[in-house]
């Protein structure tokens, strides 16, 4: 009988040394999350009878006055506004040589390179507008194709693909080699679409590696097409993602070099 005692007493003791160490591993699993705006305390202890217990008055949030027709809001860092692209140069920092049109638009000047803008840039909220030229002549990737590169180097793509199929990696409002979107919301060829876009991005550390991904949200045409996605890396036509360390950098738009005729307005940024 004592044998067996002693018994159900280690076995309940091996039990509960097997329980704690279960849940002290749980706790390091479960870490923190990251919350970018308001650290909550945990809830725990005794909970709250009054509602004002649990209301709070600080940090007030900024007003931000909205502007109509996509225009930019009271906060917003206008990089094109209808008449000039100063706000932009090509890679040798030389004013930007693309085309703008007495509309208020700018066009692709074909074989002239990609221009950038002269600001740089972290994690934002950009609106940009963009349309494919009305006559098509090629299709595949070389129906107006071009590109929104985030920070220099991570591309939204822009392309016509009414009626004209590729890659689906490759084809509008992907990730260009990336992520394929949700859905393709484009509007008929000729006519305006609209990119607004959340990009949070990479974090690398001293060393340079990177330890937390960029992600991209991306609602084309109001429609919700890319959704948090996870930035692998760079976005080449040829090869993997590189992910080389970088801080602030430009928002960079594509010449794709063949005769693109695509068109952009209405720019702005929201920094995050």
């Amino acid at each position: 009988m004592k044998k067996i005692l002693l018994s159900v007493l280690g076995l309940t003791l091996f039990l509960s040394c097997q329980e704690k160490a279960t849940n002290a591993t749980d706790k390091t699993a479960e870490a923190p999350k990251e919350v970018d705006y308001i650290v909550y305390e945990e809830y725990n202890g005794t909970e709250p009878t009054k509602p004002e217990e649990t209301e709070l008055y600080k940090p007030v949030p900024p007003t931000v006055t909205p502007a109509k027709n996509n225009a930019a809001p009271s906060d917003a860092i206008v990089l094109f506004n209808g008449t000039n692209l100063d706000q932009w140069t090509n890679a040798e920092e030389e004013p930007a040589p693309w085309i703008v049109e007495k509309e208020g638009f700018f066009s692709v000047k074909d074989k002239s390179g990609d221009i950038k803008t002269k600001k740089e840039f972290g994690s934002i909220q950009l609106h940009i507008e963009w349309r494919s030229p009305s006559e098509v002549l090629r299709d595949g990737q070389n129906r107006a194709n071009s590109g929104v590169f985030l920070q220099d180097r991570y591309e939204i793509q822009v392309l016509d693909n009414n009626n004209n199929d590729t890659y689906v990696n490759g084809q509008v409002g992907s990730i260009y080699k990336q992520h394929i979107p949700l859905a393709k919301a484009s509007v008929p060829t000729g006519e305006w679409n609209t990119y607004d876009v959340v990009y949070h991005a990479p974090v690398f550390n001293e060393d340079g590696n990177k330890i937390k991904s960029g992600t991209i949200t991306l609602l084309h045409n109001g429609i919700l097409v890319l959704d948090h996605v996870e930035i692998k890396g760079t976005t080449p036509y040829i090869g993997w993602p590189k992910n080389e360390a970088h801080g602030k950098a430009p928002i960079r738009l594509q010449d794709h070099g063949d005769n693109s005729r695509v068109s952009y307005r209405n720019i702005w940024v929201r920094e995050l």
